[in-house]
């Protein structure tokens, strides 16, 4: 009895050995698991990068090169970033329809999942601004009244104060912003599009541009209301004194040519 009973095992061996048994095999995942996450990360970008250099070669290589080296059509797409892409076909400029001053804005023609192979791609060639996220661009946080000075100081020469856009020379055009998703935007600040430069985060920090666009969506929101009634679009002075000397104007001329002509018809009488 002796013997049986010094063979016996405690009671709580037993969940030792599970324990222990638990420890090993979280510790094994803690090694293996972020090497096996980190590898289907690089084989999914690795497979992206293969779709956006097929898409290249179709929509984008005939101006920008066969390696986006540009050519006398389009310019380099070397170090452009991922930010680039995404603003220049994911608003329809690119590609382009045809050669002109600027490239207007038109209809999408790639998926979302489209641009992100092309922008895989393109960053690959080089490195760039890469595609904000939500966090960046969204309103938490944002300062409205700080946003509308810093578009004053910095966009208003070409965008009008309220980003309802401007004519510059030579048939270029500072587009309306109007209705332009917040990322584009963010991209736009980011890579300075064709005539626009561009405002890294030296120049206008990370903060700043969410302020900025926070401010363009107070003032051109669907819910946004214009206290001063009607806003003859936007464009201050210009468009009030046109109205002042057309409808102004006219109008006077109107009640005169009238009283003339009341005047003359009382003397014949």
């Amino acid at each position: 009895m002796k013997k049986l009973s010094a063979r016996r095992r405690h009671p709580l061996a037993a969940l030792v050995v599970l324990l222990l048994a638990l420890a090993c095999t979280g510790g094994l995942y803690a090694v293996f698991a972020p090497a096996d996450k980190a590898k289907a990360d690089e084989t999914a970008q690795s497979l992206a990068i293969d779709e956006g250099k097929k898409l290249f070669a179709v929509g984008c290589a005939s101006c920008h090169g066969t390696g986006g080296q540009g050519s006398s059509d389009g310019p380099s797409l070397v170090g452009v970033g991922a930010a680039a892409v995404d603003f220049q076909v994911g608003t329809g400029r690119m590609p382009a329809q045809q050669p002109g001053a600027q490239v207007p804005r038109k209809k999408v023609i790639y998926t979302q999942a489209e641009i992100d192979q092309l922008a895989a791609y393109i960053s690959s060639l080089g490195s760039g601004p890469s595609i904000p996220t939500e966090a960046q661009y969204g309103p938490d946080g944002a300062d409205i009244a700080k946003g509308g000075e810093l578009f004053r100081d910095n966009c208003t020469q070409c965008h009008n104060f309220t980003g309802k856009g401007g004519a510059l020379t030579h048939g270029k055009f500072a587009p309306s912003l109007e209705g332009v998703a917040p990322k584009h935007i963010y991209e736009a600040m980011q890579t300075g599009p064709q005539n626009m430069p561009s405002f890294p985060d030296t120049t206008l920090s990370e903060q700043n541009k969410k302020d900025i666009i926070a401010y363009l969506n107070a003032v051109n929101g669907d819910d946004t209301v214009s206290p001063g009634g009607l806003e003859l679009g936007g464009l201050g002075p210009v468009s009030e004194g046109l109205f002042a000397w057309i409808f102004g104007l006219g109008a006077l001329i109107a009640v005169a040519v009238w009283v003339a002509a009341r005047t003359a018809k009382a003397k014949k009488s």
